[in-house]
């Protein structure tokens, strides 16, 4: 069958959730004491796992919940608007809206006490003026590598690598997928370090995978290649309500149970994975079109969730969706509020402290 360009762009673009947010009738039923139960039988598996090496974990953090406050810095697909999809084609074009949020949301949580760890793909640093980024990380905020192109890091054909190389595949200059990957990585590095001074932090890969990377040694092996000691990848399936439905309960509890599954582990090779924690703003706002107070209810119960079982949780968003769906910053403000709360039994946290808490490195 032969499919409209609209569909292929709805394909492509969805291979980052497919096996996270389409999930619903797996995990309707996976409620919390479904996963306290598979927890005390060890049927979870590593995934579900919390690092229980106290010792060795950073004395101030031991026994705390970490709370990550991550933003890709990206434009995103049906963004302001449903028809919007250009900007497969243009990533690191932000547009002036979304540098605002990025710079307003650093400053709230710097406020807070906290960081955010950005993300950012190489093409940003293309733009004239990058006053806005440079501001952020003087300011402290992490800033890591999210590639040049925002191509999938799994990818196996040049159709499936991204949306640019589909329409101007020339732009590979002959490079085979593996090697267009790991330029695409190097290149953002040396934008960077050219544009901002500094050297990325951290690795996220563009999209979510269920299995995150373990599954690709190979891509790990180029990871660890790079300089790269931990990487943002894995985006553990959980339930979606219908587009414009109101999450149920149900599916509430399912995302709540998914956390369990967003735990940070350590692959065979060394290299750290720091899953992303449902439910992600693309989750909610573009696959379920949710409301706004929707996605506070599910980010609110999975970060008390986190808090109660002194685990961590990362939310992830991107500031091209947020400043359509949240100018108010409630979402960012939310999470800051209950980490407040929580005293001593939280504390927000950068993607580092949480990858040395999770091999049991001290500083």
């Amino acid at each position: 069958m032969t499919m409209t360009s609209k569909q292929r762009t709805e394909q492509h673009e969805s291979f980052t959730w497919i096996d996270s947010v389409r999930q619903v009738g797996k995990f309707n039923q996976w409620t919390r004491r479904d996963w306290l139960k598979s927890v005390a039988t060890g049927s979870l598996g590593a995934l579900a796992t919390l690092p229980s090496d106290h010792g060795q974990l950073i004395a101030a953090e031991s026994d705390k919940c970490l709370v990550a406050i991550t933003l890709d810095l990206e434009m995103s697909a049906n963004f302001p608007t449903r028809e919007t999809t250009h900007w497969n084609f243009e990533k690191g074009n932000l547009n002036d809206e979304t540098k605002k949020y990025s710079v307003e949301a650093a400053r709230r949580v710097k406020a807070a006490g906290g960081l955010i760890h950005f993300f950012a793909v190489g093409r940003v640093f293309e733009q004239a003026n990058i006053d806005w980024i440079a501001e952020i990380a003087k300011s402290g905020h992490p800033i890591g590598n999210h590639t040049y192109d925002h191509v999938n890091v799994t990818a196996t054909t040049i159709n499936d690598l991204q949306f640019r190389f589909q329409r101007s595949p020339w732009l590979l200059r002959g490079q085979s997928v593996d090697e267009a990957i790991r330029d695409n990585i190097q290149l953002t590095s040396k934008a960077m370090k050219s544009r901002l001074g500094v050297d990325p932090v951290g690795f996220r890969t563009p999209g979510g995978f269920a299995n995150g990377l373990r599954d690709h040694p190979k891509v790990r092996s180029t990871l660890l290649d790079l300089g790269f000691d931990w990487v943002s990848s894995l985006y553990p399936p959980h339930p979606n309500s219908e587009p414009m439905q109101q999450p149920t309960a149900a599916v509430l509890e399912g995302i709540v149970a998914a956390q369990a599954r967003a735990q940070p582990f350590v692959y065979p090779d060394g290299l750290v994975e720091i899953p992303m924690s449902p439910i992600s703003d693309i989750g909610a706002f573009r696959t379920g079109q949710w409301r706004l107070e929707w996605f506070l209810q599910a980010v609110r119960e999975a970060v008390d969730w986190a808090i109660e079982n002194r685990a961590v949780f990362d939310f992830l968003a991107h500031p091209s969706c947020l400043y359509v769906v949240d100018p108010d910053f409630k979402s960012i403000d939310l999470i800051c509020d209950r980490v407040k709360k929580a005293g001593d039994r939280a504390m927000i946290a950068d993607l580092t402290t949480i990858a040395r808490r999770a091999k049991g490195k001290n500083h």
